[in-house]
């Protein structure tokens, strides 16, 4: 199965183009796709409807849409934007096979003073692969402060491993005529992290490396899926600054449970795409 993950900033490419379609394009054959920076009400692209406009480019994927982020917009004048206009920040998941339920963890955030911030958050998408279901996360850190993202990474973290005791967006659902949902341990966790590998956050989420062993996949720590196959060379880039491309920083991934670890088959990013300052990555993996 192919995963991707992008943050699309918006719609807006490297060019300050709205543009959607190419942003689809560059996502063609992914089975499960991760996006971040979706919204729905926002002035700078013409409040469009982004979750509903990307689902049309992928009739054959199911898709979820978390908005951890949710302000009210002011009616405008000719009723455009009318009255119940919401301007929604938050992330997507897509998929080929059923997404049984979801949930937007709300990730810890502190209140600024001058510079923004957004409330951020991971939306959980529990995936019905035929003999093999899965959890997904798409996940958008804070950009601005390192101790900001290592609460925001721990909290994440105890909320993915806990998945299992707390039993996803609902239990007891044979109560209501519904099927109890499934409960898998592995997951794969993709999104704009906002950080930089070996970083005190990365390593917060990852564990550290240990001078002689390095990082050996264990259950509870996710697994880097382009540092476990020696993907990463010097001046790998997932960001690109739109006013000077000579700036770059890799701030993109794509995480597996321990379990998934060894059915990695593939993993890269996509620096050929223009649609957002982010680049895709990618992730093959056998299921």
């Amino acid at each position: 199965m192919k995963f991707a993950s992008y943050n699309i900033q918006y719609g807006f490419g490297l060019d300050g183009i709205y543009d959607l379609g190419r942003i689809a394009e560059s996502l063609e054959g992914a089975d499960v796709i991760a996006l971040q920076e979706v919204t729905r009400g926002y002035e700078k692209n013409d409040f469009a409807d982004m979750p509903a406009d990307l689902a049309a480019f992928f009739p054959n994927h199911f898709w979820v849409y978390g908005a951890p982020c949710d302000l009210h917009v002011a009616a405008g004048e000719g009723g455009f934007p009318p009255r119940g206009t919401r301007f929604q920040f938050g992330n997507m998941i897509l998929s080929r096979f059923p997404i049984l339920s979801t949930r937007t963890i709300l990730l810890p955030r502190s209140r600024t003073v001058s510079k923004l911030n957004l409330q951020r958050g991971a939306t959980e998408a529990l995936i019905d692969i035929p003999g093999r279901p899965l959890r997904v996360y798409s996940v958008h850190l804070d950009h601005v402060w390192i101790d900001e993202r290592i609460a925001q990474i721990r909290h994440l973290n105890e909320r993915i491993n806990a998945f299992r005791l707390e039993g996803g967006s609902v239990s007891g659902a044979a109560e209501i005529g519904l099927e109890e949902l499934p409960l898998p341990e592995d997951y794969v966790v993709m999104g704009d992290f906002n950080m930089v590998p070996e970083s005190p956050e990365y390593c917060a989420f990852a564990g550290a490396r240990d001078g002689y062993y390095g990082r050996t996949p264990r259950v509870g720590t996710p697994v880097d899926a382009l540092a476990a196959l020696d993907g990463y060379h010097p001046g790998s880039y997932s960001w690109m600054d739109p006013g000077d491309h000579g700036k770059r920083m890799h701030l993109d991934y794509c995480f597996v449970s321990g379990g998934l670890a060894g059915s990695l088959r593939g993993a890269h990013i996509d620096t050929g795409s223009v649609g957002s300052d982010h680049f895709p990555i990618w992730a093959e993996i056998e299921i």
